[in-house]
């Protein structure tokens, strides 16, 4: 079966991709990229992230033969909250944490709350949060 090929309009002619050439490309993009185009996204076709979360947690339900007690967490996420007022300190502690460039960095803390590192481990989390806070930011872990 031939893959289907989807044509886009660009300034410079039309671009024809599949799908998984698509998928490909976008898994090239770093933390902040990826957040933008999910923003984007939402944006362009008003999309409410928040208004799937109950349809997500029946489905869980579901999945899981509807037993009521969950399984322990294993992987966490680090939300930047806060970057206070030392700014630049935070930004210093999000490049060591992640290994972002300035700008990327810069842009991660400046759209707060913004995760910064996602499905960890507690410890590793919590590692994270102690430098953030040391540098004068607030972060939780989800």
């Amino acid at each position: 079966m031939a893959k289907a090929k989807y044509d886009f309009l660009t300034q410079r002619g039309v671009l024809v991709v599949t799908i998984e050439e698509l998928i490909t490309e976008i898994d090239k993009l770093s933390v902040v990229e990826l957040n933008e185009l999910t923003k984007a996204i939402q944006e362009k076709w008003d999309i409410d992230p928040s208004a799937m979360a109950p349809a997500m947690v029946i489905a869980g339900g579901a999945v899981a033969g509807g037993d009521a007690a969950a399984a322990e967490q294993t992987e966490f996420d680090l939300i930047l909250t806060s970057s206070g007022e030392a700014k630049i300190q935070v930004i210093k502690a999000i490049r060591e944490i992640t290994s972002l460039g300035l700008k990327e960095a810069k842009a991660l803390v400046d759209e707060i709350p913004n995760a910064v590192k996602e499905k960890i481990s507690k410890e590793e989390a919590e590692d994270m949060k102690k430098k953030i806070e040391a540098a004068g930011g607030t972060a939780e872990i989800k």
